[in-house]
């Protein structure tokens, strides 16, 4: 596959310099967590919520953009012929020749800067616990691939996105509801933080060969396409087992279970892992279904636990 024609019809140049379809990795566990807030402590602040949200949206998009220019200067990028996008192999707008480099760098730490200066606002407002997120957050999302560190090629990427995309994310959003720690959005978000990992790692499978090729060493490359893809399959297990047995702990509502209504989607995008794992766009229906069912789990947990406030209310 070659790179898409500068002329060929694309989605605003914005939409795709910020990934914002990606967008939902933050509006999940944001959702989960405030939800959780509301349904256990009967709290809701719309203007907290939207700062949470507007805040992680900001690091996101820092992540993204400044890893597509790592990603340039790694090289791994430029080398790679079977990406599927809008998937895999970066935005492809530095390849394009869309936007120069540099601006993909500095544009990516001013989202950094904006989303640090929210972070202030909520440590200000509402407690000391969102500094310590909050830099786990930017240091894992500009070293993911920035030098010295290049988290992505340490085997750590994969446990640093969905730490950051799940229990710090969902605490986070439970936080700045309440000023309080709980262990329930901790462990309430463990589904959602290993379908986000999920989201990365199989969209990783297209970049294998080109990251290999630049010392890129993620868990696929380090596993092989066809380990990975039974991996990836156990790892789906996982999340609905996780799921479960927060509720059985009395950890999470019953209500949450509504997440496991995704489970015959997880089902077929693992056939389709298991048989196509070594054809990049093949594999494609894969992609797109890892991250429908990290959105709609999400947001099925958010409404069990949206009927568990009801429930509370009217008893």
């Amino acid at each position: 596959m070659t790179a898409q024609s500068p002329t060929a019809k694309m989605p605003p140049l914005w939409v795709i310099k910020l990934r914002a379809p990606f967008f939902t990795a933050d509006l999940t566990p944001v959702l989960l967590g405030a939800a959780i807030a509301w349904a256990r402590v009967g709290t809701f602040n719309p203007w907290y919520f939207l700062l949470t949200l507007v805040g992680a949206i900001c690091l996101n998009a820092g992540t993204n953009m400044t890893n597509d220019y790592f990603d340039h200067v790694w090289g791994s990028d430029e080398i790679n012929t079977e990406f599927a996008n809008p998937f895999t192999g970066g935005s492809r707008l530095i390849q394009m020749g869309l936007v120069k480099p540099k601006t993909f760098l500095w544009q990516g730490i001013g989202f950094f800067v904006i989303g640090s200066l929210i972070g202030l606002a909520l440590i200000l407002t509402r407690g000391p616990l969102v500094l310590w997120l909050g830099i786990v957050g930017v240091f894992s999302g500009y070293f993911y691939t920035a030098p010295p560190f290049r988290l992505a090629g340490t085997g750590l990427g994969e446990l640093l996105i969905g730490l950051n995309f799940g229990p710090l994310m969902v605490l986070g959003s439970y936080y700045t509801q309440t000023r309080a720690f709980s262990w329930e959005p901790v462990i309430g978000s463990l589904p959602v933080a290993l379908l986000i990992a999920l989201v990365v790692w199989i969209n990783q499978f297209q970049d294998m060969r080109a990251d290999a090729a630049v010392g890129k060493a993620h868990w696929v490359v380090r596993l092989g396409r066809k380990r990975a893809a039974a991996a990836y399959g156990l790892m789906l297990a996982a999340t609905y087992l996780s799921l479960a047995a927060g509720v059985i702990l009395g950890v999470v509502t019953p209500f949450a279970l509504l997440g496991l209504l995704t489970a015959p989607l997880a089902i077929k995008a693992y056939r389709v892992a298991r048989v196509h794992y070594d054809h990049p766009q093949k594999l494609v229906p894969a992609n797109a279904a890892t991250i429908q069912i990290h959105l709609l789990t999400g947001l099925l947990m958010t409404l069990g636990y949206v009927i568990q406030g009801i429930v509370g209310w009217l008893l």
